[in-house]
């Protein structure tokens, strides 16, 4: 694959995962809209692992505060803090993880990747962030994160299988209903993500390396070091902004965008 062709695929997956504007969608659209040869799953897993380690790496407090709790839970003990969140990340991700496998299984996950439906889930799931974004009140911090909103947003979640509807927005979504400000909204999407991205790579990793040679090697290095880059970038960019700024502006390049999409796919 062509240098710049990586170069623009990690940057609109870097860019686009933890914004609530739908990475899979932008890749998606990416070959449909110009013509370019789809990407293939190499480079699919190859970014999204790149942006898993961006958001290990901001988090990375988080992450390890789990990571020490995790021996604690396998003996089932949930009595640290770091045991907690290692075993409401693991409650979280169930559902997406049983949803993912039977979309798989089932090929719909192929059958739903086309411009209508991601203009429709651009368009409606960025109305109701704005909704949820006006609407839910500002009283929970990331700290109060509990096994009933874990299970909520675990299904909240598994929706996010639709291309365009956008993982980190649609467990936003979920979060501020629940009550979660803003910034804690985001903080619990971002760590879901973490066991979810690392899921959906160990599913499509085996068909990877049965399939791969040294050049898809070379390309996904290529790829997930760029989408670290980019995903750090608007990560820090996002978590900084979200103390002074509302979703609203994700929100109106959701539905300008599902606009055009929805013309593109019925003209």
């Amino acid at each position: 694959m062509a240098l710049w062709n990586l170069v623009l695929l990690a940057l609109i997956q870097g860019i686009t995962e933890f914004l609530p504007v739908s990475s899979s969608g932008h890749l998606v659209l990416l070959p449909n809209l110009t013509g370019l040869a789809d990407q293939g799953q190499v480079i699919d897993v190859a970014v999204h692992m790149g942006t898993l380690g961006a958001v290990i790496a901001y988090f990375w407090a988080d992450v390890r505060l789990a990571l020490i709790g995790t021996p604690r839970l396998l003996t089932g003990r949930i009595d640290t803090a770091g045991a907690k969140l290692a075993f409401l990340l693991l409650i979280a991700t169930i559902p997406v993880v049983i949803a993912g496998l039977v979309l798989h299984l089932t090929g719909l996950d192929d059958a739903m990747r086309s411009i209508a439906v991601i203009g429709w889930a651009m368009l409606l799931f960025g109305i109701v962030l704005y909704w949820a974004d006006q609407r839910g009140p500002q009283v929970k911090p990331a700290s109060e994160w509990s096994l009933r909103d874990a299970v909520i947003l675990g299904l909240w979640q598994a929706v996010a299988l639709i291309p365009g509807t956008s993982r980190s927005g649609i467990t936003i979504t979920g979060a501020r209903l629940l009550g979660y400000d803003r910034e804690s909204a985001a903080r619990v999407a971002m760590l879901m993500s973490i066991p979810t991205i690392a899921a959906s790579g160990i599913l499509l990793g085996g068909e990877v390396i049965l399939t791969a040679n040294a050049q898809a090697a070379r390309d996904g290095a290529i790829a997930a070091a760029l989408a670290f880059v980019s995903a750090i970038l608007a990560l820090t960019l996002m978590m900084r902004l979200l103390k002074t700024v509302s979703f609203t502006p994700y929100v109106i390049y959701r539905v300008g965008l599902g606009v055009v999409l929805l013309w593109v796919a019925y003209s």
